[in-house]
Formats: C-alpha cells, structure tokens, sequence
C-alpha cells in the first residue's frame, strides 16, 4: 500500500489552518525527516509540521544542502502524504541564484502540497555568504509572486541567516527582515539567534507579522515564555533528527570500539514502537 496523495481540498483546508495558527498564540512546528517520525509527532498532538533539509539528507547519506531540487520535491510529496497536518517546507535557498529561478523553483514546491515554505538569504560561499538585500529582497519578491499566481494561500517564509553564517549582527537582520515583510513573506526568520533581547528586538521589529524561532540545541527558554517574548512559532530544525543520531552513533560506537551493549538501555521500546504503529496504521490514508 501506498500513502494516498491529498485533495486540493485536503490541501486548501491544511493551508487555511496553517494560516490560523499564526494569527494568534505561539505553537511548536516539529520538524520530522521520514514517514515514521512524522506519524509520530502527528500522534503526539502537534498541529502542524515541518520539514528539516538537513536530517532528510543525513538519511539519504548527504551533508545538508548536498541534495538536488528534484529530491527535496519527491520528499516534500512524500511527508505531505504522510500526515494529515499542514507542513512548513524547509526550502533552503530555492534551489536558485537570481529571482526567476526562485520563483519557479516555488511554484515547484506549491505542487507537491505544502503548506508553507521558508527561502534562506545565505549563499554557501565563505567569502560572501548572504545575498545583498537587493538581491535577498528580489528572491522574496519572486516566491511572493509565485505563491500569488497559484492562488495565494501558502504561507511565504523570508529567513535572514546572519546568525548562522558568521555574520551575528542583529541591526543588519532586522534590517533584512523588514525588507523581507515588506516584498511578502508572511512569517519571518532568523535562525541562530538566542538571547531574549534578539528575540524581543526581532519581534517588535517585525510586528505585527508572526516570527519564527529555532530552538535547536537545550535551551533555558520554556515555550511559556517564548510566547510571553512575542514568538508566534518555534521550530527545532534538524534537533530531532540530530538527538536520534546521537543516540544511533553512541550505541553503534560502544559496539564497534568497546564491544560493549551498554547504549540499549536507553533504546527505545520495540513494543511501545509496534504498539504505537499497530494503532496508528487505520488512521492513515491508504490506497
């Protein structure tokens, strides 16, 4: 059996829901990388789900980015049909330089069913290694233009990424942020900040548009006082899957360099794991 594909109608409802959740309140936006974790994080009670670019190419043996378009498309299709929530793509830079590959590049990813997606201003070159805000701005008008021409209803994501590539200057984020609201995106993001006093600047900033905090290692912030900080949604990026790695490269390190099992006592469960799958198996869709 294979999962069955969503209606338009399906998708049309997961995207008006999606923009519900940022209208008011702050919500966690898990970030599954295959069938199983996002069947589980459904299970769980989130209402809404995202993906992550690097723990989906850590599955497929690449480093994160080391993925084609092609094969970010197949795997947006294949979460959307494994869930019944709405999910945020992590879209990485678009998968283009300039705003024209950017914008076809989002109309792709409008089809595969996605309720949101976020467009990173980082480059991937050392020695420039965010876009100008001309050009950064033009690429989030470009997917902003792409979204309208299909109907207008999935949620646009401008990401500033400052703080992931050396740059940690939160004026020029903000800056680049505000630009962002301006040509479009309807949530705003800047990855890597971690203070209360990033957080507040970057939500009254932006305000009154959502804003999107990553939260990706332990953090002294509960949820509660995220959404006394302003923040609309948190996202863990590739948190998950990088603490079921950490848990496969420890027990797999014991064996190989100690020949100790010491690291199965904190597996978990086959039975919890069978139990759960058993019960979820008539929820899913099927064809």
């Amino acid at each position: 059996m294979t999962l069955t594909t969503p209606t338009p109608m399906d998708i049309a409802a997961r995207r008006k829901t999606f923009r519900q959740l940022h209208e008011a309140g702050c919500f966690v936006l898990p970030n599954p990388w295959d069938t199983g974790s996002a069947r589980y994080l459904q299970g769980l009670g989130f209402k809404a789900l995202a993906t992550t670019s690097s723990g989906y190419a850590w599955s497929m043996g690449q480093p994160d980015g080391g993925l084609s378009r092609d094969e970010v498309l197949a795997h947006l299709r294949h979460i959307v049909a494994a869930t019944d929530l709405p999910v945020n793509a992590d879209y990485e830079s678009g998968f283009a330089i300039d705003a024209e590959g950017v914008a076809d590049s989002v109309a792709l990813a409008i089809e595969t069913g996605v309720a949101g997606l976020s467009i990173e201003d980082a480059t991937g070159e050392a020695t420039e290694p965010v876009h100008p805000i001309a050009v950064a701005v033009a690429r989030i008008a470009a997917a902003r233009s792409a979204i309208d021409q299909a109907g207008g209803d999935t949620l646009l994501v401008g990401r500033a990424e400052n703080f992931l590539v050396g740059r940690a200057n939160l004026e020029d984020t903000i800056v680049r942020l505000r630009a962002y609201a301006d040509a479009g995106a309807d949530c705003l993001y800047a990855p890597g900040i971690r203070t209360r006093v990033q957080i507040e600047a970057v939500v009254a900033a932006v305000a009154p548009k959502p804003v999107n905090l990553l939260v990706g290692s332990a953090s002294e912030f509960t949820l509660h006082d995220l959404a006394q900080m302003g923040v609309r949604r948190v996202s863990v990026g590739g948190a998950l899957a990088r603490s079921a790695w950490g848990g496969f490269m420890r027990a797999s390190r014991a064996l190989a360099e100690q020949g100790r099992f010491d690291a199965f006592a904190e597996a978990a469960s086959g039975a919890e794991l069978n139990a759960f799958f058993k019960a979820d198996l008539p929820k899913r869709r099927m064809r």
